[in-house]
């Protein structure tokens, strides 16, 4: 699929590239990154212009994120019992939430590009906690800024060795979505075991009252 997406590209020009990064916004499985280094190649050579590439990819992102944002502020019912029978994107949907929960814009500005396979569960929970939707949007908008600029950029910069740069890039963003989910869980940890101790010192509090007032 991913060849048969990169020809089409070379024939169908920006809408495709606006079509894919829509739908990866959503989490559905196209390859949206290798798309836009592989743009980033056809801008190098003259094939496809400089700001059309960024355009149509930032438009299908940006429009995606909002879908994915309303979607999950609509739908969140519909959208539980469908991750219901799905773990892993039951498991991804709870750590964007967690995400959002602790860090709320810069959150989902990293989920757009530095943690990206988090991005399209981060919509859905943004809009299913009523995040601020401007909020939302503009730190949304800046993420997939930084997005498109850094994987056309390194099509543009790297189109000679466009292979191992996808390799480098997939290789570089699985690892850094492992590692989110790592520091998530470590940090949620921590987070309820310090709720624990203050539950636990609130409950001697209350006894160490009680047998005062008892004596």
């Amino acid at each position: 699929m991913n060849d048969w997406l990169l020809e089409q590209l070379a024939s169908v020009g920006p809408s495709l590239l606006f079509a894919v990064t829509l739908f990866s916004c959503l989490a559905l499985p196209v390859p949206a990154s290798l798309m836009m280094l592989t743009a980033g190649a056809f801008v190098a050579s003259g094939e496809i212009a400089g700001t059309t590439a960024m355009a149509t990819a930032l438009g299908g992102a940006i429009l995606g994120d909002q879908i994915g944002y309303m979607l999950g502020g609509r739908a969140q019912t519909s959208l539980e019992r469908a991750l219901a029978s799905r773990p892993k994107r039951q498991a991804l949907l709870a750590r964007a939430l967690a995400l959002l929960h602790r860090h709320g814009g810069t959150g989902v500005f990293l989920s757009r590009w530095l943690l990206s396979p988090l991005g399209p569960y981060v919509n859905i929970a943004a809009g299913a906690a009523a995040m601020n939707w401007t909020r939302f949007t503009l730190w949304a908008a800046l993420g997939e800024m930084a997005w498109v600029t850094l994987y056309i950029g390194l099509g543009y910069q790297f189109s000679d060795n466009l292979a191992a740069t996808a390799e480098f890039a997939a290789d570089t963003s699985g690892l850094l979505a492992a590692l989110a989910v790592m520091i998530g869980a470590g940090l949620w940890l921590r987070h309820a075991h310090r709720l624990h101790r203050l539950e636990k010192a609130r409950l001697e509090k209350h006894r160490t009252r009680d047998l005062g007032g008892s004596s």
